[in-house]
């Protein structure tokens, strides 16, 4: 995941989290909060789930935010 922010300094620095995830998904995916990366912290099991959901959140070091679902 990739956000911009057309702010010069501090403020122009994007830092992602991520928002309204399950435990099981949180036991699976971790989100680098520098680049936005997302990557698998373990394998994936479709005998656990088939499918994933959650959302990620871009934050200026204002307080300007925005978020994306990502599935």
């Amino acid at each position: 995941v990739t956000a911009t922010d057309a702010d010069e300094g501090i403020n122009g620095e994007v830092k992602y989290s991520l928002k309204k995830i399950s435990e099981k998904a949180l036991k699976i995916f971790e989100v680098d909060l520098g680049t936005g990366a997302i990557t698998l912290v373990r394998r994936l099991d479709f005998e656990e789930g088939n499918s994933y959901e959650f959302e990620m959140q871009g934050s200026d070091g204002g307080s300007l935010f925005d978020t994306a679902k990502v599935e």
